[in-house]
């Protein structure tokens, strides 16, 4: 799976669970609803998904403390709205 690098607005709690409000791809903000979140060695990841219904991995890179965002949509799922 290839991630690109992202901007992301969110808070965390004092359990250590994130809240992501929204993230900005090419320089425009994108409003996100969130699903599950984990934590592996690779770093904090977070299923995420887009005003158009796909749904994308978002991990927080514990090396670099950056966010980067799956290119691809998770397993080429998509939302049943």
């Amino acid at each position: 799976m290839t991630f690109l690098p992202v901007e992301v607005d969110c808070s965390f709690d004092l359990e250590g669970g994130v809240r992501i409000r929204r993230v900005r791809i090419n320089d425009r903000w994108q409003h996100v609803d969130q699903g599950r979140q984990w934590r592996d060695e690779t770093g904090r990841h977070l299923l995420v998904m887009m005003l158009d219904g796909r749904i994308h991995e978002l991990v927080l890179r514990p090396a670099t403390l950056r966010w980067e965002l799956s290119v691809e949509p998770s397993g080429g799922r998509r939302a049943v709205v």
